[in-house]
């Protein structure tokens, strides 16, 4: 069975080219690296994006994914996405990587999968958006930051997004992007190492006390970074739902929900991965290599083979069956 990288970002030249041209109409500034590469900068936005030739180029990666071990990718889009973007001007970028997405995979349909790109900040264009994309070739999941312009994931705006993925079968990947608290994570690149496991901590609460996972029973999420602070707060979140008043509509605990969820295994360290295995079940964690950021994986696969105490069944159901089962491969 072939193995599927599901966390892995592109920025399609198309999409980088649309920036180029209409950005600056729509709130941003382009520029360029020390390097020469294109790169935007968004008011509010701390990070500047810097679009080098390794996330866009699908020479460099398909060679990349070959000197890994990589059989698979399913490409989505990091910082800077799209929600800070005018709705129309969002609708039209989203569009733009979906439409790169299955270009890509048609050229190289045993390589390529793409994660759907959606204007949540306007998510009547996003369920729009939503239905022509589910339709198009290689399309297999959508993809969401952990909120939306300061706006948790509960927010019932976004249940319409949710009602139509679950209709589609189509789970939904998070990732974090401008993660909250950056006034105390400016330096030591705490903005990466603590900003982003603490938001799949926050977006999971939110889901699980906001209702979201209830409503929607069928819809499936993964969490990057091995579920970031999420595994590690179960207790506290279960011991906040016994005590705590306004917890006094969650009706079990949120261990109860620890299954709803994937979880990649971007932890950097294999007894992480050997816990989350037995608290979660071989058959939630997938393989991510976050590339190509210094903070993944160059060996995704070798990672995996130095989980301790992995069995021969428990290794296939992470490489590769667990991926094909969430993405109905």
């Amino acid at each position: 069975m072939p193995v599927t990288d599901l966390h892995a970002h592109w920025f399609p030249q198309p999409w980088i080219d649309l920036l180029l041209k209409e950005a600056e109409a729509n709130g941003a500034r382009m520029g360029r690296s020390e390097r020469g590469h294109p790169m935007i900068d968004i008011t509010g936005v701390p990070l500047k994006s810097v679009f080098r030739p390794d996330m866009v180029e699908p020479a460099i990666i398909l060679k990349s994914m070959n000197e890994s071990k990589v059989d698979v990718r399913a490409l989505s889009l990091t910082n800077p996405m799209v929600y800070w973007a005018p709705p129309a001007f969002g609708l039209k970028l989203s569009q733009a990587y979906n439409d790169a997405c299955v270009a890509l995979h048609n050229a190289h349909p045993d390589r390529f999968l793409g994660t759907i790109m959606l204007p949540l900040q306007a998510p009547d264009l996003a369920v729009q958006e939503l239905d022509r994309a589910a339709k198009l070739p290689g399309m297999r999941a959508v993809y969401m930051a952990m909120h939306v312009g300061g706006r948790n994931v509960d927010e019932k705006a976004l249940w319409p997004v949710y009602r139509r993925c679950e209709e589609l079968r189509l789970p939904i990947f998070m990732h974090p992007v401008n993660p909250l608290g950056i006034e105390r994570m400016r330096n030591f690149h705490m903005r990466n190492l603590c900003g982003n496991p603490y938001e799949a901590g926050i977006a999971a609460a939110s889901l699980i006390f906001g209702g979201v996972l209830d409503a929607f029973p069928g819809l499936d999420f993964m969490l990057p970074h091995a579920g970031g602070t999420f595994p590690w707060l179960i207790g506290r979140y279960d011991r906040g739902v016994a005590v705590r008043k306004e917890l006094a509509h969650v009706k079990q605990p949120a261990s109860a929900y620890l299954r709803r969820f994937y979880y990649d295994t971007v932890s950097h360290e294999p007894r992480i991965i050997r816990f989350l295995i037995d608290l979660v079940g071989a058959d939630r964690v997938v393989v991510g290599s976050d590339y190509n950021f210094d903070m993944g994986y160059e060996q995704p696969v070798d990672f995996v083979e130095r989980v301790p105490g992995l069995t021969a069944q428990e290794r296939n159901l992470v490489l590769s069956d667990n991926a094909a089962r969430l993405l109905r491969l």
